[in-house]
């Protein structure tokens, strides 16, 4: 009887698999905050995962691998925000923009530069930030701006685009739902589903750019776990925070991801 042999821990993994432990610690800790994102206020953290990962893997894979976090994400987060939740009448306008954004993004990412029109989505998220922070939150709250369809289809086109160019479609769809004054929960949970809705979308082309790169899934799938547990602890947050203060916490997160938008869009510009 041959003696038993004992592999090293790290030779166990299939070959496409990360054994690297700086790969584990900074794709957990981006995919945990992308789940806690989610449950507090819907969305809008995905922006930070390419540039995590891209620290420890390519920035090809570091965009596959956070597009299958964000589509695993969205199980959770339908859980944590019904359909109860959901604004219907702004779903109506922004969720088939969304498709047609992106459409553009997909036919942008392979026929032509897409840094400036991401430039300019940059710019307009945070003048509308700044116009927050500088007019409307000293004022007292009024009820809510109508739905207005012309504005819902400008905003959801853009979302669509963003958020399949750069993970970031919360940006525009908060330009169109913050002013209309919607309670915390309908807001967050409308945004969970119109990211649903455009994940379901978005992962197809995602998936065509990644056959040829397996590695990706493969890299995606261990960090699959820290989904729910920040799923699950941004939705206690969101359960604790008072209205107003949600909402600031909102259109500062929209306010940092303005900010990553500009600053990727000009780097890359200049490179």
């Amino acid at each position: 009887m041959p003696p038993l042999q004992f592999r090293p821990f790290r030779d166990r993994f299939p070959p496409e698999m990360p054994t690297d432990p700086l790969f584990y610690l900074v794709g957990l800790t981006a995919v945990f905050i992308i789940g806690f994102g989610k449950g507090a206020f819907g969305g809008g953290l995905a922006i930070i995962g390419i540039p995590f990962l891209a620290l420890v893997t390519s920035p090809v894979d570091a965009a596959i691998i956070i597009a299958i976090v964000a589509s695993t994400t969205d199980i959770f987060a339908v859980q944590a925000f019904p359909m109860r939740t959901w604004s219907w009448p702004d779903l109506y306008w922004l969720a088939p923009a969304m498709v047609l954004g992106i459409a553009l993004g997909t036919l942008f990412f392979v026929l032509v530069d897409p840094r400036i029109l991401v430039l300019g989505i940059a710019v307009v998220t945070l003048l509308f930030t700044a116009r927050y922070f500088l007019r409307d939150r000293l004022r007292s709250r009024i009820a809510g701006a109508p739905v207005q369809p012309v504005k819902a289809l400008v905003c959801g086109t853009l979302a669509g685009f963003t958020t399949f160019v750069a993970h970031s479609g919360a940006p525009p769809l908060a330009i169109y739902l913050l002013p209309r004054g919607l309670g915390k929960t309908i807001f967050a949970g409308t945004t969970v589903a119109l990211l649903t809705f455009s994940n379901m979308f978005k992962i197809v082309p995602y998936i065509w750019f990644g056959l040829e790169r397996k590695e990706a899934f493969w890299q995606a799938l261990p960090l699959l776990p820290a989904i729910p547990i920040g799923v699950w602890l941004g939705k206690k947050l969101h359960d604790r925070l008072d209205e107003q203060r949600l909402y600031f916490w909102c259109y500062i997160l929209v306010g940092a991801a303005g900010l990553k938008l500009l600053a990727d869009s000009v780097r890359q510009l200049l490179a």
